[in-house]
């Protein structure tokens, strides 16, 4: 079946999807020019900020890929207080932004729990309710994403990194610690819980083929995910999964592979929010806009202090560090009206799909 009758039909099997995710040249620009006029119809072209906080690097997870992991020893941990957080929040909050996204490395305890349920209630006070809160915080207890959830936070990402359970412990040791089924427990309590969900994979990893990443896009539209957060995989030279770079797609491959994650989960799942990931700038100077121009319709312009950006380093190459919020807003302003979308100020810009799905 040729790319043209895949499109014209939807009928989006893995073995279609494969086939759409070697697509090159002529081939390829049609697939962006479908999932740019699918995302404009369900969507228009309003683009949702998200204000990223990077409230804390120390980690308690050990995962082949992640810069931050507990075994890293070439930085510098911190940890943000309060008032820190407080501070960012309130600049996203007079900026008009909408919405914050919470992010750490992963923790588990009390304290921690008790922290981020502190920080929530505080910052809804703060905003009179008014900014939307995403969490990315990881793997945690029903119980847990139950407290946050009553707190104020209504969205949460948390990326499966690859539906594969083979290919996941490639990635991740194989220990209590970084388990596949607790992984996908975690995603159905939060839905249990009421949270918009989203996830999302890695992309141009090693060991990883055409096929895994047509299950990663059936998978999310099977799960019936609310956002999705995905990107090219950049590498670090101080984890282990770095000793395979060598044999890896060039960095240029895996970032056009991204694209074409991002346009078939919008021609697969017309109503969800799709994040341009930053992952795409540190490959293209003007990724992200490429990413909004095909289907991807939420930015998370960075609001952490820019003391701490260089050592919330999940991967090299990691752009925008040596900014501070207001330069980050404006540099995003610029870019997003070149790509030919408009921001959304003050809106929360909940996925539609949640919406769909009786979601309040």
């Amino acid at each position: 079946m040729s790319i043209k009758e895949i499109l014209n039909n939807g009928d989006f099997t893995k073995e279609a999807l494969v086939q759409l995710l070697a697509a090159e040249d002529q081939d390829m620009t049609a697939i962006f020019e479908r999932s740019a006029a699918i995302k404009l119809k369900y969507l228009g072209n309003k683009v949702y900020f998200r204000g990223l906080i990077e409230l804390c690097n120390i980690c308690e997870k050990d995962c082949f890929y992640c810069g931050i992991r507990k075994s890293n020893p070439h930085f510098e941990r911190y940890n943000l207080n309060d008032d820190e957080v407080m501070q960012a929040a309130q600049f996203a909050f007079d900026e008009n932004y909408g919405s914050i996204v919470l992010q750490s490395g992963e923790l588990q305890s009390e304290g921690f729990t008790a922290r981020i349920e502190r920080l929530l209630k505080k910052i809804k006070e703060m905003s009179g309710g008014k900014l939307g809160i995403t969490l990315s915080l990881g793997e945690q207890s029903e119980e847990t994403y139950r407290r946050w959830f009553e707190a104020g936070a209504h969205r949460y990402l948390l990326r499966i990194e690859s539906s594969n359970k083979e290919l996941y412990y490639k990635l991740h040791p194989k220990d209590s610690k970084h388990d596949y089924q607790a992984r996908l427990d975690c995603l159905h309590s939060l839905r249990k819980v009421g949270f918009q969900v989203g996830t999302g994979v890695m992309i141009g990893l090693p060991f990883q083929t055409l096929e895994h990443l047509a299950e990663d896009l059936l998978f999310m539209k099977t799960f019936d995910i609310d956002m999705c957060g995905m990107g090219p995989y950049v590498e670090h030279q101080h984890t282990p999964l770095y000793e395979f770079h060598e044999g890896l797609p060039t960095q240029r491959q895996r970032f056009t592979l991204a694209l074409k994650m991002i346009a078939l989960l919008r021609l697969m799942m017309p109503k969800v929010n799709i994040a341009a990931a930053t992952a795409l700038q540190a490959i293209d100077p003007i990724g992200r806009e490429k990413a909004l121009r095909i289907g991807a319709n939420i930015i998370m312009p960075n609001v952490t202090p820019g003391l701490y950006r260089d050592d919330y380093n999940l991967y090299e190459n990691k752009p925008c560090t040596d900014e501070e919020a207001s330069d980050c807003k404006n540099c995003l302003e610029a870019r997003i009206s070149i790509s030919g979308n408009e921001i959304a100020y003050g809106e929360w810009g909940d996925s539609l799909q949640f919406k769909a799905r009786g979601g309040q």
